[in-house]
Formats: C-alpha cells, sequence, structure tokens
C-alpha cells in the first residue's frame, strides 16, 4: 500500500475514534474546560497526529494510549461528583476579587492579575466602574461573575408587574419554506389556522424563510427577500390604534392657537395611515 494512503486511512480512523471519545466526554465549551482537561485534550491531539504522520508507529498502541489519557478525565469527573474536595485539589476555588465594593489586591496578586487585566474583564461586562460592583470572582475556568450593586442592576419585568405571566419558548412554525406541524401541534394550532394568517397578509408559503409564533400567539414572519422588512401580525393594526388615538386627541384640542399645528400634524397623521393601509394590502 503507498504510503500517502495508508496516512489517509489512519487518519480517517483516528478523526472517527476522537469524533467517538468527545462524545463520551461531554459536551463542554473550550472555554469551560478545567486546566487539567484542556492538558489531557492537548495531549490527545498531539498523540492523534503523530500517529497519522508516522506509519512506523503501531496504530493499536496509539489507540491504547489515546484511550487511556482519554479515560483520566472520565475517572476525575466520576471521583470528583464523589468528593468535592477532590474537586477543589483538580480544579481549584474560585478566587473573590471585589467584595462588598472593594477590590481585594492582595487576591489579585495571588491571581497574577493586574488592575488593567481587572478592568479589561469588567469592560467586557459592560462594566466601565468599579464602583458600580459589588461582588467579583474569578471562576476556575478563568471566567469573571460580576454582581453589579442594586441601585445599578436593571429593574425586572417581576419587580414591577405580579404576578409574572408564564412565558413559552416561540416556536417555529414555518422554516425555510416549509410548515413545521410538529411545532404548530405543540401551540394548539394547525397548517389551515397558519395558511389564513399568511393568506391575510397576501403571503405565499414559498415566499417565507422563517416564521415564530409566541407564547401570546403573534406571528412573526421573515420573507425570503431582504429587503423587505420582518412583519408582526399585531404590529399594523398597533400603529393604526395609536394613529387614531393620536387624531382624536388633536379634535380635542383648543381652536385658535393650536390650529395650525393641529392642521399640520392631521395631514401627517393621515399620510402614515394611507402608507400603513397600502403596507397591510401588499
Amino acid at each position: 500500500m503507498p504510503e500517502w494512503i495508508e496516512i489517509i486511512v489512519r487518519s480517517m480512523f483516528l478523526i472517527i475514534g476522537l469524533f467517538l471519545i468527545s462524545k463520551v466526554l461531554g459536551k463542554k465549551q473550550l472555554s469551560k474546560l478545567s486546566f487539567f482537561e484542556y492538558v489531557v485534550g492537548i495531549t490527545i491531539g498531539d498523540i492523534a497526529g503523530t500517529l497519522s504522520m508516522d506509519s512506523d508507529l503501531n496504530i493499536i498502541n496509539g489507540f491504547t494510549s489515546i484511550l487511556t489519557w482519554a479515560s483520566i478525565p472520565i475517572l476525575v469527573s466520576y471521583i470528583s461528583l464523589k468528593s468535592p474536595r477532590f474537586q477543589q485539589f483538580i480544579e481549584g476555588k474560585p478566587t473573590v476579587f471585589i467584595q462588598n465594593g472593594k477590590i481585594l489586591e492582595e487576591n489579585l496578586k495571588k491571581e497574577n492579575f493586574t488592575a488593567n487585566s481587572l478592568l479589561e474583564q469588567l469592560r467586557k461586562k459592560d462594566i466601565f466602574r468599579v464602583a458600580d460592583v459589588e461582588f467579583a470572582t474569578l471562576e476556575t475556568t478563568g471566567d469573571i461573575s460580576v454582581l453589579k450593586k442594586k441601585e445599578k442592576q436593571p429593574v425586572e419585568f417581576g419587580e414591577i408587574f405580579q404576578p409574572v405571566p408564564p412565558m413559552d419558548v416561540p416556536q417555529t412554525v414555518i422554516e425555510d419554506g416549509t410548515i413545521e406541524t410538529q411545532a404548530l401541534a405543540k401551540i394548539g394550532k394547525s397548517p389551515k389556522w397558519l395558511y389564513e394568517e399568511l393568506s391575510k397578509k397576501g403571503i405565499k408559503l414559498k415566499e417565507v424563510f422563517l416564521a415564530q409564533v409566541d407564547s401570546t400567539n403573534r406571528l412573526t414572519i421573515d420573507l425570503y427577500d431582504d429587503f423587505q422588512p420582518s412583519l408582526d401580525d399585531s404590529f399594523t393594526d398597533w400603529m393604526m390604534t395609536s394613529l387614531n388615538q393620536m387624531e382624536l386627541e388633536m379634535k380635542m384640542l383648543p381652536k385658535g392657537p393650536f390650529n395650525q399645528f393641529v392642521t399640520t400634524n392631521q395631514q401627517r397623521i393621515s399620510q402614515m395611515k394611507n402608507k400603513l393601509q397600502t403596507f397591510q394590502k401588499e
């Protein structure tokens, strides 16, 4: 067998083997790997690369070595689940950098972090003032977790409205011009309902690239034509209602000093309503 063919065959077997090993090891992102897992991954890749290029090496022995290295993270993960102390020894402990709004300089030095490095990580989280941070910690993966001070946190929906209505994941009912019947069934709708909604907008199924229905039964459509704006089944109705309300409020203004203002804005509202009606017909 020519050497180049042997290299291709060996490489294909190694790729399949590495794929199976990666499936067994789990779905961790590269940024979430511990230092130990990162080292094991590099070592396995180096062994596989050497095996694929060097035909003098015994591929069975090479696979044995790869399987040995791959079994180590599995064994370590199993022991870590049983023993928190062992997990702490392998992965280390998170390090607090900011506590009660105060930077802990000793901890920065311990992790070889400079003030500029800390500020850079905070900026990545859209924080530009250390004074806005209540608590920050360096995780074992190298990421920094930040808790803003209460007065700097955005207001959440649940803090204003009680009780909070449940929200479901939007269902994709059309993808690439094809109706997703399972998604429709999840929201209790039928293809007939979907065709009727498309018909109201004068849109054909083949023109739709993507369509979703949210928990309020609001249908959002994106067409293949990128120059056509995305349509919302309630947006045009809301716009028309708002324009009618504005028109009514204009009529309630006292005549005299507001005559010119009312006339000008009524004309603009009328123009907008005409354009909106044309848009609905399209």
